[in-house]
């Protein structure tokens, strides 16, 4: 593989896991829709992630600001991933 089919894999999986946070917070909107077989495995994935942010970040009222840090510092992390590749790359080649 190149570095190119790489980076487009692990953007697709940093972006299906991005969408995978937002599609559980649209949830949490539905009553009932966390509670269906597709919220039950989304719960699974997405909950020990944020989960982590919500112990240090509590809700303001009613509206929980955790899943904004949560989705932010994911896309540090999917940037310091591309610059770790990138530079192990470089080294092997």
């Amino acid at each position: 593989m190149d570095l190119i089919q790489v980076l487009n894999t692990i953007s697709m999986l940093f972006m299906i896991y991005q969408f995978m946070i937002i599609g559980y917070i649209l949830m949490s909107w539905i009553p009932s829709a966390q509670e269906s077989s597709i919220g039950r495995l989304l719960s699974k994935f997405v909950e020990p992630y944020l989960g982590f942010f919500r112990k240090f970040i509590p809700p303001i009222g009613m509206i929980d600001f955790s899943p904004i840090i949560a989705l932010l510092l994911l896309d540090f992390i999917r940037r310091g991933v591309f610059i770790v590749v990138q530079n192990i790359y470089n080294v092997l080649i």
